[in-house]
């Protein structure tokens, strides 16, 4: 069982990764690479793709905290609805939200067009989640007694929170904004459609020197400092989520209290206006300008979609078939292999281990690279001509939330069920079908639910290694209607930007109710 991981995740994220690094280095001095980033250029681009992402994620902060913190205090009709409302932007298409802010800022008079604004607002309605989750899941199971003593001894709210919730949310805090900020570092689809050139990210000079320069060296070399940035943040999140983790096991998640006084429901209306400005507004003004036809509304945009278009290779409504082609082959192939991982992780020992990181790589490496990976390690293979290395490459962006799914579940099982199945004298392939198979079963369609979302809307190793009509998907003709003039084309693009944003949605609502489901039933 453990050979397909091995496979797999050798050929797929090892390998790529091993020959951007090569690429970089291998006969390479090291004079030439500090001579790249000491051009003036990318200093620019990497000081701005720092301070971005920093920008970013003190902006998610200001809107997530509070929310998160709403969540996790209050009882109220509509709870689930506004959780799974602002969850939803995180597994978004970055080209439709890219698509939904630049009309967004055209509507109300502001240029998106290199506005660090509607980046930085883009990266807020994205990481939001990361917050709500990470740090409301967390606030939800705070023990609330000793902040009951300390109002009883006269500490107002403010003194309650900076002396005592402040402090115990300390790492938690810490751990989602070292994400945020990772996902803000490796924005890709937001800052091409947004930023333009002189908005340039490590991220879109690694695409633009590998493709549209032809610089591969110089490309290699900014894949390389991200790797190296990344993976460093990457590890620094895996370390605070095992400590939490550690700190978490066996804390109970409150129910919250329910709203009595018109101070907590001016405080809950406060925050629901927040969040309909920052995650429903953007959507509400994609959707009404992709019915905005000729001074008023109608269908023409979304009728316009089956037919041929001289910028796009097939029709739109083709290319989103291919993207649903390609979410279900790689949410199969996503799910294989971290089942199979799963079972080599919870009982492999330290190879188990060495597997799990393997299969996590993908979230410290980022899409882009990956794809600059395939391209440069691939070169001179069969694979990297094939229609099938888009699904692959979309399979092993999706892995880690697939194997996030299936281990916490498979870990769940009784021992003694095995046991006692065993003793029964079933095999151990028996004992999989039967014990492990129907209790995991949930999670890992969860899982490939999740996967499916995610290569939907998968534009950064898209754009490296998609060659041909029959491998052009729907975030690529977004991003190719939306770069030309014309309200016709721009009108397509919003209109095909709601199907599949729409699409995912429904699958992200839909995984958020059955993960939800089985809490319950657990």
């Amino acid at each position: 069982m453990a050979a397909v991981p091995v496979i797999f995740l050798g050929v797929m994220v090892v390998w790529p990764v091993v020959a951007v690094l090569d690429r970089s280095l291998a006969g390479t001095a090291m004079a030439d690479i500090w001579r790249v980033l000491a051009r003036p250029s990318v200093r620019s681009v990497v000081g701005f793709t720092i301070f971005q992402a920093t920008l970013s994620t003190v902006a998610t902060f200001l809107v997530g905290v509070p929310v998160a913190q709403a969540l996790a205090r209050y009882r109220f009709r509509g709870r689930g609805l506004l959780r799974a409302v602002a969850v939803v932007p995180f597994v978004l298409p970055t080209v439709v939200v890219g698509s939904a802010f630049s009309e967004l800022f055209d509507r109300v008079g502001l240029q998106a067009d290199r506005s660090l604004a509607a980046i930085v607002s883009a990266h807020v309605f994205f990481n939001v989640a990361v917050v709500v989750r990470v740090v409301g899941g967390f606030w939800a199971t705070a023990d609330r007694r000793l902040l009951e003593s300390a109002a009883v001894l006269g500490a107002g709210r403010w003194g309650r929170f900076w002396w005592i919730e402040l402090p115990r949310l300390a790492p938690v805090l810490a751990a989602a904004a070292v994400v945020v900020f990772l996902f803000s570092f490796t924005s890709f689809g937001v800052i091409k459609i947004l930023g333009g050139p002189g908005r340039a990210t490590v991220e879109t000079e690694i695409f633009r020197y590998a493709i549209n320069r032809g610089e591969p060296d110089v490309a290699a070399v900014l894949a390389m400092v991200q790797i190296v940035v990344v993976g460093a943040l990457a590890l620094g999140s895996a370390k605070l989520q095992r400590s939490l983790a550690s700190a978490d096991r066996g804390r109970v998640r409150s129910g919250g209290v329910r709203i009595r006084s018109w101070g907590q429901r001016l405080h809950l209306t406060a925050i629901l206006c927040l969040v309909a400005g920052v995650v429903v507004a953007p959507l509400a003004v994609l959707v009404e300008r992709s019915l905005a036809v000729d001074g008023g509304y109608g269908l023409a945009h979304y009728r316009r979609l089956v037919g041929d278009v001289d910028l796009l290779p097939v029709t739109a409504v083709e290319a989103f078939t291919h993207s649903l082609i390609f979410a279900a082959v790689a949410a199969i192939v996503a799910t294989t292999v971290a089942l199979t991982a799963a079972l080599t992780v919870v009982r492999g020992g330290r190879f188990g281990r060495w597997i799990e990181a393997a299969s996590l790589v993908p979230l410290g490496v980022s899409a882009v690279t990956l794809g600059f990976g395939y391209v440069v390690g691939f070169s001179a293979f069969d694979l990297r001509r094939s229609v099938w290395l888009v699904p692959l490459a979309h399979s092993v962006v999706g892995l880690p939330f697939v194997l996030a799914s299936i281990v916490p579940a498979l870990r769940a099982i009784d021992p003694a069920l095995r046991e006692a199945a065993s003793t029964l004298g079933a095999t151990p392939a028996v004992v999989r079908r039967v014990i492990d198979w129907p209790l995991v079963r949930p999670a890992a369609l969860t899982g490939a639910g999740f996967a499916a979302a995610v290569s939907i809307g998968e534009f950064g190793a898209t754009a490296f290694v998609a060659r041909g009509a029959d491998s052009f998907t729907a975030p690529m003709a977004v991003f190719r209607l939306i770069s030309q003039p014309g309200a016709a084309l721009r009108g397509q693009a919003m209109a095909l930007s709601v199907l599949v944003g729409l699409t995912v949605a429904l699958i992200a609502v839909a995984m958020e109710w059955r993960r939800a489901d089985i809490g319950t039933a657990l």
